[in-house]
């Protein structure tokens, strides 16, 4: 991604998935009460794989753009 806006969304976007996937881990291992979701192991495996694509999201946004590539 080599435009700053891209970039910036990217972080956005990884972002709100970290902190969902905490939220719904949380509440998967019980750790969050009052939701449908509290001790259900599904949704721990999906806060687990939602946080993981929020933090790779965060890393591409993150990483500089390549040399001989265009930059805007």
């Amino acid at each position: 991604m080599t435009s700053r806006n891209g970039r910036i969304a990217l972080i956005t976007v990884g972002a709100i998935a970290v902190i969902l996937g905490g939220v719904w881990a949380g509440q998967g291992m019980n750790l969050i009460q009052g939701s449908f979701m509290t001790g259900s192991r599904m949704w721990l495996s999906i806060g687990l794989i939602v946080a993981i694509v929020g933090i790779i999201l965060i890393v591409l946004g993150l990483a500089r753009p390549g040399r001989g590539g265009t930059s805007k």
